[in-house]
């Protein structure tokens, strides 16, 4: 039996399991123009990811002033898709297997397009469904792009990876700090939240050909993948994940009501929001270019958490003249949070087969954890009437996060069996 390294995928090659060998992977481009061109439309899709989240939060409270939404309905409507992300992602290997993943992810962006348009109606039950949708397509896409660029950028993995988490952080940026100001031009925040489809459509119109012209390419369809869901550092990767990601849900949910409670004016408090995240634009770019130079990713992913979660505390509780510093800190910490929970995705798992799987059960189970954050947090201010109780839940955020971070950050792979689906097991994949 062949033994199968780290090295040989981040080489470029995959595995064909029936005959046991190693081969050089399969070019799906004409040229390297036509490669660029994949590459940058993916960083494009990742633009598209965020604004359904962080779009909500700077107008939610006219929101629930004109659909008279409870705080309870509200903490809903901020967890859904949330919710999705992780109610959806497990069924994204599946789909790719089947039909490609350049095809899933078009008709993903389709579905983020199709569902953020509908919450430009004037109907409560659409805003709910047009969310929900949206956020199903994001929890497919999300699963994908780790894989996708371990396959096709092997020799660019650092790089690409801090460009798509460069683009999602920026997708968040550019929403909450435009979503006010276009509801003002347009006249209503309904129009507003629709208006980030046409980014989405314009995306989908670059990326549509390039899919539809890709032939999908069976990736060990007759296997499984067996026992990840029994390995230690799998599920520090998933935890890890998932309390990042809760941090992150909380910003974009409720950061700009928190500020506006502290006597911000709502559009100052959209551009406090679109500061932070801009400043993870920055952090998500050089973070696995770090990372992945280090030794292990231990004490990278636990500085970062520690700056994400005091940053936070800080934009709550720090006297109001320092909130700038504040919201810096935190997007120095949350930008390289969701740099560092990619690439450990990336570099726990041996091959681009793995590394959907082990991005499948870490987004689907993580993002189920995350939505839990928004939705307390929300549920904490609709209880004591303030967001002050909500810093012990910021802070059991930070601790278990990190810890799970410190784990996650191991110089080791995900200990797994790939096997027939008839049951014949064919190859192993050890720790290392």
């Amino acid at each position: 039996m062949t033994s199968h390294k780290a090295s040989d995928a981040l080489a470029g090659q995959w595995v064909d399991v029936e005959a046991d060998n190693v081969l050089p992977a399969p070019s799906k481009f004409s040229s390297p123009a036509a490669r660029l061109l994949f590459a940058i439309s993916l960083v494009l899709i990742a633009l598209n990811l965020r604004p359904i989240f962080s779009s909500l939060s700077v107008v939610l409270p006219e929101v629930i002033a004109d659909t008279s939404l409870s705080t309870v309905g509200a903490s809903l409507l901020t967890t859904l898709p949330v919710l999705c992300l992780g109610l959806f992602a497990p069924f994204a290997p599946g789909l790719a297997q089947r039909f490609g993943a350049e095809r899933i992810l078009m008709a993903a962006l389709a579905l983020v397009a199709f569902g953020t348009a509908l919450r430009g109606i004037d109907s409560i039950a659409l805003l709910f469904f047009g969310t929900f949708a949206a956020g199903a397509a994001i929890a497919v896409a999300n699963v994908l792009l780790p894989g996708v660029v371990k396959h096709d950028f092997p020799e660019k993995t650092a790089i690409m990876t801090g460009f798509y988490t460069m683009a999602i952080s920026g997708g968040s940026a550019m929403a909450a700090g435009l979503t006010l100001p276009v509801s003002h031009v347009l006249g209503s925040w309904s129009a507003a939240l629709a208006a980030w489809a046409i980014p989405a459509l314009l995306v989908l119109f670059l990326f549509a050909p390039q899919a539809l012209r890709i032939k999908p390419q069976a990736t060990r369809s007759g296997f499984k993948v067996k026992g990840l869901w029994r390995d230690r550092l799998a599920w520090q990767v998933t935890i890890f994940m998932g309390l990042q990601s809760a941090l992150a849900y909380c910003v974009f949910g409720w950061l700009a009501p928190i500020l506006r409670e502290r006597g911000f004016e709502p559009t100052i408090a959209g551009g406090i929001v679109s500061l932070s995240v801009m400043v993870q634009v920055i952090t998500c770019l050089g973070v696995p270019s770090l990372a992945i130079r280090c030794k292990n990713q231990r004490g990278v992913n636990v500085i970062l958490m520690v700056f994400a979660t005091v940053g936070l505390l800080g934009m709550m509780f720090a006297p109001v003249w320092s909130v700038l510093f504040w919201a810096i800190m935190q997007g120095i910490g949350q930008g390289g949070l969701i740099a560092a929970a990619m690439i450990v995705i990336v570099l726990r798992s041996p091959d681009p087969h793995i590394a959907a799987h082990l991005s499948g059960m870490a987004q689907g189970v993580g993002y189920t954890l995350a939505a839990t954050g928004p939705l307390l947090l929300g549920l904490i201010r609709s209880w004591t009437g303030s967001f002050d109780a909500a810093a012990l839940l910021i802070i059991a955020l930070g601790l278990i996060g990190g810890l799970a971070g410190a784990g996650a950050g191991r110089n080791l792979h995900v200990h797994v069996h790939i096997v027939k689906s008839q049951g014949r097991e064919k190859l192993k994949q050890s720790a290392s």
